[in-house]
C-alpha cells in the first residue's frame, strides 16, 4: 500500500522517503522540507555535518579524502609519465610552450612540463620517398605520361613544423607544377629518349627553390623520373611513329655511310683523270712542239740541199715502214717474184711480244710458241705457192 494511504499507521512513517515522521498521514510533504533534507543528505556524502533528529545523530566522516589522494597520486603519475622524452639520434624535438615555438631539442632524455609544453619529434635523416604520375602537354603539343619520385629529407625541423600547415601536401603539389611546367618547356623526343636526365635536374632546381621560398624546411636530395611513354589510348600509333622514325635513322646512316665510300673513290677516280688529261696534254704539246721544231731545221736544211734531203727522208720513211715488217718480196726479173722470210726480223717481233705481254703482266709461252709455229707453216705454204 502507499505511503500515503489512510490507515498506514506506524508502519507510514518507514515508508516515507523524505524522513517526514511528524506530520503522519496528513498530505504530501512540504517542498522546503524536501530540498532542506536532500542538502543535508549531500553535505553528509562530502564531509559535512547532519543535523540531530530522531533519525540522525552526530559527525560523519566521508570517504572522499582517499578519493582526493588517489586523484593526486594519478595526477603526478600521469604528469611524470609525459614530462619525460627519450630523443633518438635521428630525431630532433621541437617543444611548443603554450602553442608558441621555444627551443629545439637534441638527442638524448629531454624533459618538459606536460600542462604547459608540447614536444614534436621530425626525423631529420630519412630519406623520404613522393611518388607522381601524370598526363603532360609538351612544347610540341603532344600528350605523354611521365611518371616522377622525388627523394628528399628535413633539414629544419622547426620550419617543417611550424611554418606550413601540410607541408608534404605542399610539397606534392610543387612537385606537380614543376613537373608541368618543365615538361611544357620541352619537346617530346627527349623526354622519351636521352632527355631525361637533363628534365629531372630542371625539376630539382625548380622544386628546391619551390620548397625554399614556402618556408617548408625541405632539401630535395634527388629526382628519378621512372617512366615517360605515350598515354595507353594512343601506343600502337606512337610505337609506329617511333619505328619509322628509328627506319629513318637508319637508312641515313646506311646512305651516308655509301656516300662516304662511293664519294672519295669517285673523286679519286675525276683527279687521275685530271692528271692523265694534263699529261697527255702536255706530252701532245710537247710532240707538237718538237715536230714543229724538227720540220723547220728540216725545211732549212732542204732549202740548202733538195735533192739530198729528198732521197735521205725517202729513205728514212721506206726504212721505218719496213722495219715493221716481218715479210719480203723479192722481185725477180724474168722470174716468179719470191718470197723471202727474215728470220731476225720474226725473232725480234717475238721478243717484242715477249716483253709488251710481261709488261702488261701476263705471259703465255704456249701461245707464243703456237704463234710462232703457225707464222712458220703460213710462210712454207706461201713458199710453195710462189715456186
Amino acid at each position: 500500500m502507499a505511503w500515503n494511504e489512510p490507515g498506514g499507521g506506524k508502519n507510514n512513517n518507514d515508508k516515507d522517503p523524505w524522513g517526514n515522521n511528524n506530520r503522519g498521514n496528513q498530505g504530501p510533504p512540504d517542498l522546503d522540507e524536501a530540498v532542506k533534507q536532500l542538502m543535508d543528505k549531500l553535505n553528509g556524502m562530502f564531509g559535512g555535518k547532519k543535523p540531530s533528529g530522531p533519525n540522525g545523530g552526530g559527525n560523519e566522516s566521508s570517504g572522499l579524502g582517499p578519493i582526493i589522494a588517489v586523484a593526486v597520486i594519478g595526477l603526478a603519475i600521469f604528469l611524470g609519465y609525459n614530462a619525460f622524452y627519450q630523443i633518438d639520434e635521428q630525431n630532433r624535438g621541437v617543444v611548443l610552450t603554450l602553442g608558441k615555438y621555444s627551443s629545439t631539442k637534441g638527442p638524448g632524455l629531454q624533459v618538459i612540463a606536460p600542462l604547459f609544453q608540447t614536444l614534436e619529434v621530425v626525423n631529420v635523416t630519412e630519406v623520404r620517398n613522393a611518388t607522381l604520375k601524370e598526363l603532360m602537354l609538351t612544347q610540341d603539343e603532344n600528350v605523354v605520361e611521365v611518371a616522377m619520385e622525388v627523394q628528399y629529407r628535413v633539414v629544419d625541423p622547426v620550419a617543417f613544423s611550424l611554418r606550413v600547415e601540410a607541408p608534404e601536401q605542399s610539397l606534392a603539389h610543387a612537385a606537380e607544377s614543376a613537373l608541368r611546367h618543365e615538361v611544357g618547356s620541352t619537346d617530346m623526343d627527349p623526354i622519351l629518349t636521352s632527355g631525361r636526365t637533363l628534365l629531372a635536374a630542371n625539376i630539382r632546381d625548380r622544386l628546391q627553390t619551390y620548397m625554399t621560398d614556402y618556408e617548408t624546411g625541405i632539401e630535395i636530395d634527388k629526382i628519378n623520373i621512372k617512366e615517360a611513354a605515350a598515354p595507353q589510348q594512343v601506343k600502337a600509333a606512337f610505337d609506329d611513329v617511333q619505328s619509322a622514325k628509328l627506319d629513318k635513322e637508319r637508312y641515313m646512316n646506311e646512305a651516308e655511310a655509301y656516300a662516304n665510300t662511293v664519294v672519295p673513290e669517285a673523286r679519286g677516280k675525276a683527279q687521275r683523270m685530271l692528271e692523265e688529261a694534263n699529261a697527255y696534254k702536255e706530252q701532245v704539246i710537247a710532240q707538237a712542239e718538237g715536230e714543229a721544231d724538227r720540220f723547220t731545221k728540216l725545211h732549212k736544211e732542204y732549202r740548202k740541199a733538195p735533192r739530198v734531203t729528198r732521197e735521205r727522208l725517202y729513205l728514212d720513211s721506206i726504212s721505218k715502214v719496213y722495219g715493221n715488217a716481218s715479210k719480203v718480196m723479192v722481185d725477180v726479173e724474168g722470174g716468179n717474184n719470191m718470197m723471202y722470210l727474215p728470220l731476225d726480223k720474226i725473232m725480234d717481233n717475238n721478243k717484242r711480244a715477249r716483253i709488251d705481254e710481261a709488261d702488261s703482266g701476263s705471259v703465255d709461252i704456249d701461245s707464243i710458241t703456237n704463234r710462232v709455229v703457225e707464222e712458220l707453216r703460213q710462210r712454207q705454204a706461201s713458199r710453195r705457192e710462189g715456186r
